[in-house]
């Protein structure tokens, strides 16, 4: 009775999982851990819990939150290894005899593929990490899943074959990371302990993948630690698979002198002797075999250098016709550069030599000039040479200027034109097509058949039912146009009366702005004048000095030369910018207007 009832804290653990929300339950099932390493539990007490766990779905719940994000849990990635291990825990030694189908067939693989997708991500986050600290925490996350990994297959043997035919196992054994791939390999030399039989039971492709990588990894690597582990790995399988030890022999002829040459002496040459030995007893007992396919090789290659060897002279008159004609091609391709470069010489000497005879012709011009000229017109004559020198420059390199920029823009001045050519031929092929395009007739709208017209009076009379008109009698409509007119009347008088309350107000205004402007832009008093107080005398003076103004700055706008204007090509004739008039109109109101 006492082995039948279920474990209060399962149950209670399970009554706290489903009062609390979703993002408390990881922690709640990291309880689980203590509840299975309780040291008061037996053999049978432990099964019996792990049991119950099943039953109430606590184990399943482990694996639902580790198909989550990870990153997203309560304490990320510690959590989410923490539960592998309670979720491996929980399997090993349970025995579902009610539906063992699914757990066998479904549940067990499911939780091996979820353990191996977790590995994945924290490898990845292992081999990423920059910080010494975050290394060591992923490496060792990764350390436990692994062995959660092995504990579970170590359980259920049948789950071995799952692991090395699942592909995120090749994807996990398949890295340059050196502390990874010894854990990796320490997994695989696990399952081949377990289940020695296995790589019989997997797919050839799989077989030759893992196998592969191991073989790579011996001739990729200079670590003694991975060189060692693969190794062992490999004397594993030739002990316990007789039958793999051929496939070592043909698919990896180079095995026997990677492993003499570079992994002796490197502290397993144990390990390295035996294979090397299972190796040379499998080469002996096929040597006959072999010979006769090195024969067979041997006639092959015979044949195929003699096939090579005739066609080759065949072509050889042709190929030294090529060479020939290469060659005398290059030879006068570097004659021709040679005299180039002798002309080019010949002609730099020849110019440097008529510029100094030139020099020289020039001096003594000008000393001869020197001597007819005055002293006192000496200057003068030097000044206008330098002046006619300086002209001379000047007109030389405009027309250089000129020339250049006319070679540069005759580009773009014949694309210019034949753009215009083309834009000129695709306008008439338009305008003849609309031409020939025939007028379509018009057409009349459709009539309505007899049945159509009597659906439609059916309609109609239908909503005039459903919405009958409002009858109002004659008394009625008078009296409440009599109200519309009167309150319209009212209306018009108010707007009125508005109208010239608000035209007073902006002449109240205007004239307020104006003393302001004259009393700011007053002289002081000692240097009044009778104009200034007959500006203070008059209110049609400011104005009028304004509206000149005004007028002035409109006749300026219009004489300005057309570059001044380039920004305002799309605006009328007649308007002025009201920047132009605003800086003269700036605090003066007419009417109520700035």
């Amino acid at each position: 009775f006492l082995m039948a009832a279920t474990d209060p804290q399962v149950l209670a653990l399970a009554a706290q999982i489903t009062e609390s929300t979703e993002q408390d339950i990881p922690l709640l099932l990291l309880k689980l851990k203590g509840i299975l390493s309780s040291p008061s539990l037996g053999c049978e007490e432990s099964n019996k819990i792990k049991q119950d766990l099943y039953d109430y779905g606590l184990t399943q719940y482990c694996l639902l939150v580790l198909k989550r994000d990870h990153s997203q849990l309560h304490g990320s990635w510690a959590t989410a290894a923490q539960l592998a291990e309670i979720l491996s825990h929980c399997c090993v030694g349970l025995e579902v005899k009610e539906d063992s189908e699914e757990f066998y067939k479904k549940f067990l693989p499911s939780a091996i593929d979820s353990l191996l997708v977790l590995g994945k991500r924290l490898q990845a986050r292992f081999i990423r990490a920059i910080k010494d600290r975050e290394k060591q925490d992923f490496l060792h996350w990764f350390q436990v899943v692994t062995d959660a990994i092995c504990w579970l297959f170590g359980g259920h043997i049948q789950l071995a074959a799952c692991v090395l035919q699942n592909d995120r196992f090749l994807q996990l054994l398949i890295t340059d990371d050196v502390e990874t791939a010894i854990i990796m390999m320490s997994v695989l030399h696990n399952i081949l302990r377990i289940n020695s039989s296995v790589l019989l039971q997997v797919e050839e492709e799989t077989l030759h993948s893992v196998l592969d990588e191991l073989v790579y990894k011996l001739s990729s690597t200079t670590n003694p630690a991975v060189g060692s582990a693969a190794t062992k790995l490999l004397l594993l399988v030739a002990k316990f698979c007789k039958q793999l030890v051929q496939l070592f022999t043909a698919r990896y002829k180079g095995l026997k002198g990677l492993l003499s040459k570079q992994w002796t002496g490197k502290g397993f040459d144990r390990e390295v002797n035996q294979l090397l030995d299972l190796l040379y007893l499998e080469q002996t007992s096929g040597k006959g075999e072999m010979q006769k396919q090195h024969q067979a090789a041997c006639i092959i290659q015979a044949a195929w250098r003699g096939f090579q060897t005739r066609k080759r002279l065949k072509k050889l008159p042709q190929a030294v016709i090529t060479l020939q004609r290469s060659f005398r091609a290059k030879r006068e391709q570097e004659l021709q550069h040679l005299t180039k470069q002798k002309e080019d010489e010949a002609l730099k000497l020849q110019m440097q030599l008529q510029r100094q005879r030139a020099m020289r012709l020039f001096h003594e011009r000008q000393l001869a000039l020197l001597e007819v000229v005055h002293a006192s017109q000496v200057n003068k004559y030097m000044q206008e040479m330098e002046e006619k020198s300086a002209l001379t420059i000047q007109r030389f390199w405009r027309g250089h200027r000129a020339r250049r920029i006319f070679h540069q823009q005759k580009q773009s001045l014949k694309e210019y034109k034949a753009a215009i050519i083309i834009q000129r031929a695709a306008c008439k092929f338009l305008e003849k097509r609309r031409r020939r395009r025939p007028l379509s007739p018009w057409k009349g709208p459709k009539g309505l058949t007899d049945e159509q017209r009597l659906a439609l009076q059916q309609k109609v009379d239908d909503y005039i039912k459903l919405h009958p008109a409002s009858q109002m009698s004659e008394e009625t409509s008078k009296e409440l146009h009599m109200q519309a007119q009167t309150k319209l009347a009212q209306f018009l008088l108010r707007s009125r009366l508005d109208q010239r309350a608000a035209q007073r107000r902006e002449a109240l205004l205007a004239q307020v702005n104006t003393d302001v402007e004259l009393l700011m832009n007053a002289p002081d008093l000692a240097e009044t004048t009778e104009k200034d107080i007959g500006t203070f005398m008059s209110r049609s003076i400011p104005v009028a000095t304004k509206a000149r103004q005004t007028h002035n700055t409109m006749l300026k706008y219009s004489r300005l030369p057309w570059w001044r204007k380039l920004g305002d090509e799309f605006t009328e004739d007649d308007v002025i910018p009201d920047d132009a008039i605003n800086t003269e109109l700036e605090t003066l109101f007419i009417g109520g207007r700035k």
